[in-house]
């Protein structure tokens, strides 16, 4: 009998050494969905569109996305229906990012910042994201350094044109209380389906084994 397919996409930036420490039954193989190169001038809505005909919907699978990969697992969920959608450190509708970011979007900012400071990692960056140990710190590194910039560049123009508002179903959204990068004072709309006390926004790391107990009920239901 062929295993389950969870499939899985990675935030901004990473890729998917992020979810490294995320653990679930062995009946379930985890699929990661690899960045494919960007179209100029796409929006997030046609990259999803694009990165969805990887996953092989001939047979039931989950979703999981983790911050601007939960942008892109909301579109793709709208269209193919997985069982279940999982969100981490994201939001589903566009309302919801904070007012900072969408004030940029309108002024073009992010098409004035070099190519080469998203290559760079700072202590600010690090305490934004949430990493608390050395060894979160060191991914964290790992990942901003191999990351591809035009692409991060392009992704940042997508996400403040983004216009969902929709919310797929069988969604479940985690948020952690101490996210800097999406607060949880602006998730408002579609409100956390579950909260995770003192968790920043790299919590699929640091609080891997409390979401992989969290979703594993959910891969049990066969509604």
């Amino acid at each position: 009998m062929p295993k389950k397919r969870i499939y899985l996409i990675s935030g901004l930036g990473a890729d998917q050494r992020a979810f490294g420490k995320l653990s679930f039954p062995a009946d379930f193989e985890l699929v990661h969905l690899d960045w494919i190169p960007e179209l100029p001038k796409e929006s997030l809505p046609e990259y999803a569109k694009r990165l969805s005909q990887k996953i092989d919907t001939s047979a039931p699978f989950y979703l999981i996305g983790l911050s601007f990969g939960g942008m892109l697992a909301t579109e793709i969920a709208k269209n193919v229906k997985p069982r279940y959608t999982f969100l981490i450190s994201s939001v589903t509708d566009y309302r919801e990012l904070p007012w900072y970011y969408q004030l940029a979007g309108r002024l073009s900012l992010q098409k004035m910042l070099p190519v080469y400071l998203l290559k760079r990692t700072n202590i600010l960056l690090l305490r934004m994201l949430g990493a608390k140990t050395e060894e979160e710190k060191k991914i964290l590194r790992a990942l901003v350094t191999d990351s591809d910039p035009n692409f991060m560049k392009w992704a940042m123009d997508a996400i403040l044109h983004w216009r969902n508002t929709e919310q797929p179903s069988n969604l479940v959204h985690f948020h952690g209380t101490a996210d800097h990068i999406l607060p949880l004072r602006y998730v408002t709309y579609h409100k956390p389906d579950v909260q995770i006390k003192n968790a920043g926004h790299f919590m699929v790391f640091g609080n891997a084994a409390e979401l992989s107990s969290l979703i594993i009920p959910y891969l049990n239901d066969q509604k």
